[in-house]
């Protein structure tokens, strides 16, 4: 837990608050056989999440800010999620489907909150 917090203190507050509220909301909910997340297992599913989106062409870097800007599409959530899992196996991960699952919903939930998406 101690290189969790460390971790968080070196992000930028934005994505230390998303990361905390996803934290809470899925380990509010346990995980499966009851493990707990570690913000390193969110931001580690959460960077897939962007290279899916950067594969996808729907997430790049602007050229004249240097910022990761997100562009309007669709995104296919189980094509998404087979992605994940895959890098996740491959990186020898102990995070389950529905764990991906969880942050994948969280992180939805707090866009919708923060208004970067429509329900």
């Amino acid at each position: 837990m101690e290189n969790d917090t460390i971790e968080l203190a070196l992000m930028e507050p934005e994505e230390r608050e998303m990361v905390e509220y996803i934290m809470k909301m899925i380990n509010d909910e346990n995980g499966e056989n009851g493990e707990k997340l570690t913000a390193d297992d969110v931001l580690f599913v959460l960077d897939l999440m962007d290279d899916y989106l950067e594969e996808k062409g729907l997430l790049r870097e602007d050229p004249k800010t240097g910022e990761m800007e997100y562009l309007d599409g669709d995104v296919d959530e189980t094509e998404q999620l087979d992605y994940i899992l895959k890098a996740v196996r491959e990186e020898g991960r102990a995070i389950t489907s529905v764990q991906v699952q969880l942050i994948q919903d969280a992180e939805l939930q707090y866009g919708v909150e923060k208004g970067y998406y429509e329900e």
